[in-house]
């Protein structure tokens, strides 16, 4: 049995499953990112209730029932912040989204450069080319002080987006939990 054959043999199975163990550990990661931005002259004590901007939030082009997924989210966060909804809000809360599809192109064992071990190895020739396509979403939170209609805080929280319909609330949960988490600023 030659022992080097094997490791090769082996190390070759090994990098061929990379790209599908990668898939699993992004897909086990949270993988959503957050940032926020506001205004620091504003004392954010003064919030204490707040309204949906439905004039806004029926601009966003997408689904009906997302739209509602994350407004229920929005409120299920505030309201574990203490805050209530109101006919005469002192903030008012506009969501915004984007999308985009992002392609990846990983080559594998192409055959050029350096193998395993000294020389040239007819294992390397015949690589493989995996592409995977992922579409990324953004969701934008506005809270408009609602006496001025300026802008106040914005929370962005950047992932990669599911089709399955059973995922979909938890991982809107998790944007929004994730994004108002921020609010407010310390």
């Amino acid at each position: 049995m030659n022992v080097p054959l094997v490791i090769k043999q082996l190390a070759m199975k090994a990098i061929k499953l990379l790209p599908v163990l990668f898939l699993f550990i992004l897909a086990a990661c949270s993988s959503v990112r957050v940032n926020a931005d506001y205004d620091k002259n504003v004392d954010f004590t003064q919030y204490r209730t707040y309204a949906f901007h439905k004039s806004g939030i029926d601009k966003v082009q997408i689904s009906e029932f997302d739209k509602k997924r994350i407004l229920y989210a929005i409120d299920n966060e505030l309201s574990k912040m203490g805050m209530t909804k109101s006919e005469n809000p002192d903030l008012l809360i506009n969501i915004f989204t984007k999308e985009r599809e992002r392609l990846e192109v990983n080559q594998f064992n192409a055959g050029w450069g350096y193998g395993w071990g000294y020389g040239w190895n007819p294992y390397l020739w015949g690589g493989r080319n995996y592409v995977s396509s992922s579409t990324e979403g953004t969701l934008y939170i506005d809270l408009i002080d609602a006496k001025k209609k300026e802008l106040v805080w914005e929370g962005e929280g950047v992932g990669y987006l599911t089709e399955n319909r059973d995922q979909k609330e938890k991982q809107i949960n998790e944007f929004v939990a994730k994004i108002l988490a921020q609010f407010p600023p310390k």
